[in-house]
This record gives structure tokens, sequence and C-alpha cells, in this order.
């Protein structure tokens, strides 16, 4: 893989930092035949060659994305936690030039991110034949 570590501040040093890790599967892994069919392992698994992996380095957790779309529709679709600045950072990532993971910065500024103390699992879809589950309150 191809990979690129880019932080996110807001402002000039925070108060919310973000730490982040973008990777590309390189033209060796897409040709890589399954070793069951033989077909490319990856084309097999319904993946795209535009696809990036968007992973959070403090959460530890990240899934794949393809740029061009909505960010907060597209995170949507994952349960992942993730910090208070990673839907700003994947909507900003979706309007840089791709082709050069290297030519990405390595330090970014959001500065009209709202400030947060804590970042959060997405809820996202139900998987399917799995009951919404129902919010307990805590007195």
């Amino acid at each position: 893989m191809e990979t690129k570590f880019i932080e996110a501040c807001q402002g000039e040093h925070g108060p919310n930092w973000g730490k982040f890790m973008v990777a590309r599967f390189t033209p060796e892994e897409w040709a890589r035949p399954s070793a069951v069919g033989g077909r490319s392992l990856l084309h097999s698994r319904g993946k795209n060659p535009d696809a990036v992996l968007v992973h959070d380095l403090e959460t530890n957790e990240g899934a794949f994305f393809r740029p061009g779309g909505l960010a907060s529709a597209d995170l949507q679709k994952h349960r992942i936690w993730v910090c208070p600045l990673f839907e700003p950072f994947l909507a900003w990532l979706y309007l840089q030039d791709l082709r050069d993971l290297n030519a990405l910065p390595s330090l970014v500024h959001l500065p009209d991110v709202p400030f947060d103390f804590a970042g959060y699992r997405r809820a996202g879809p139900t998987p399917k034949g799995e009951r919404p589950k129902k919010t307990r309150r805590v007195a």
C-alpha cells in the first residue's frame, strides 16, 4: 500500500488534533490473483481503484472511501469510531488531487470546525437482519 500520514488541527495548533493515514493499494496489489479462483482478489471483492483507506490513528478505526461524494453521507455508511476532525478532514480530502498521495501536505488546518471534547462512533446503517438497538436511559 501507498500511505501518507496527515495531521489536522483547528487553527494553528488545536485544540482538536486529528492524526490520519490515507492509503491506497499499489498496482502490484491490484494485479495479485486470488488463491481461490485466480481472478484479481481486490476486483473480485468489489474494491474500486479510486477508493482510499482513511484510518484514524487515534481511534485505530477507518474505512475505504471513494472521493467525489459527500463526506458526511459516505461516513454514515460505516460504524467507525472517529475523532471530531474525521468528517471535516474527509471533506477536505475529497477536494484534493489524490493521484500522488505524497504530494498531499503533512498538516492541514481546519479552522471552521467546532471544538468537541471527544470522538464518537458513527451509528451507521442497521445491518441486514438486525433490529435497531433501543437506547437505554441511565439515571
